[in-house]
């Protein structure tokens, strides 16, 4: 090959380079333009489905956010707790007033039960409250772990009914103490299988000891007797109040060692109602809109007080002219005798009765009989 052949293609190779390079920046700017184009309508979607106009900052919401912001995020679910818009509705409908005395009655119960347990299983057994809570009846037994066993016991001053829930681990656990089970070694579960006679006979024997220590828990407050009325393991049998009705739920933790479980009472706002203005007291004895100190004193000062009493002779009843001529020296005949009783007053109200007679140059009246409020009235 010759020299010009070589220059030749080494200048057509520079023109095709231009060209292509040409090519390419105009391939570049129609893609642009085309993605510009599809930014821009599916922003003016976004605004159109949302009702807000695009400003050119529109942001989309990674998956943890929106389950952070509707309330499912799993983080702050272990704890109980729900937020975002799961804590905005439920705090609606589950926004009932907080009674203080449940605290102190509960606190009682934990106290009680410890001692009970203990004489019960022989071991040393630790019982503690995690939380005292409101809930929808319908929520809470959506979520019982099963399997279980659900004990509905009757308030028999109060006439309404309560739920204690047993769960699985406590219910294995308190079979393997009462029966000899070896001390440290976490009790064996069998799941899917129903519980046999012998494990709800040991479960209700503790369930019976419960409800004694919740009845002496409430005593100072109102005496009430806890009776068991039957035991479920199916939440549809257990139900004791409407779906949508807020109850009291306390859950207890009690612990044999390595063993243990929780119990958790549910009881529904109508059973605690007659008793509700007690358990609205901040502290033991509270008396509302009562204060001793000025009782008392009103008491004192009442004692010291001077009342006018009016002896009624008799009674009659005289036209006005005919009073207004009345004389000094006119008689007025009454309708009684010498030997009646006359009757005293205070005011409009007869007070008592008795005999009228003299003491020391003055008309006297003896007390004989009280005039009852009722009668007085009547009067």
């Amino acid at each position: 090959m010759s020299d010009t052949d070589t220059e030749e293609l080494s200048q057509m190779s520079d023109e095709e380079q231009a060209m292509m390079d040409e090519w390419a920046a105009m391939a570049d700017d129609g893609d642009g333009d085309a993605s510009e184009e599809s930014d821009s309508a599916e922003a003016s979607v976004e605004a159109s489905d949302g009702g807000v106009e695009d400003d050119g900052s529109t942001r989309i919401l990674n998956q943890e956010e929106i389950d952070s912001l509707l309330g499912f995020d799993d983080e702050g679910a272990g704890d109980g707790e729900t937020s975002g818009v799961m804590a905005l509705v439920n705090s609606a409908m589950v926004n009932y007033e907080r009674l203080p005395m449940l605290d102190i009655v509960f606190d009682r119960l934990v106290r009680l039960m410890s001692t009970s347990l203990r004489n019960l299983t022989g071991d040393n057994v630790e019982v503690s409250l995690d939380q005292v809570s409101t809930v929808r009846f319908g929520d809470y037994i959506n979520s019982i772990p099963l399997p279980a066993m659900l004990s509905v016991f009757k308030a028999e001053e109060w006439d309404n009914n309560g739920l204690m829930v047993t769960d699985s681990a406590l219910i294995y656990s308190i079979v393997d103490v009462l029966l000899g089970g070896r001390k440290g070694e976490s009790s064996i579960r069998i799941e899917g299988r129903p519980y046999t006679t012998i494990e709800s006979k040991l479960v209700e024997k503790m369930v019976h000891i419960a409800l004694t220590d919740l009845s002496s828990a409430f005593d100072p407050l109102s005496p009430v007797s806890f009776n068991l009325d039957r035991v479920e393991t199916n939440p549809r049998f257990a139900t004791i109040t409407q779906s949508g009705n807020a109850c009291v739920i306390t859950r207890l933790r009690v612990d044999m060692g390595e063993r243990g479980g929780r119990v958790e009472i549910l009881i529904p706002y109508a059973t605690l109602e007659p008793i509700r203005e007690l358990l609205l007291q901040m502290f033991m004895g509270e008396k509302f809109g009562r204060d001793s100190i000025w009782e008392n004193h009103l008491t004192e000062e009442l004692h010291k007080t001077d009342v006018q009493l009016q002896a009624v002779l008799g009674e009659m009843s005289v036209p006005l002219g005919e009073m207004l001529n009345w004389k000094v020296g006119d008689q007025i005949m009454l309708n009684s005798f010498v030997n009646e009783d006359v009757e005293l007053r205070c005011g409009d109200f007869p007070m008592f009765k008795g005999p009228v007679g003299q003491k020391q140059e003055h008309i006297a009246v003896r007390v004989e009989d009280y005039i009852a409020s009722e009668e007085g009235r009547d009067l």
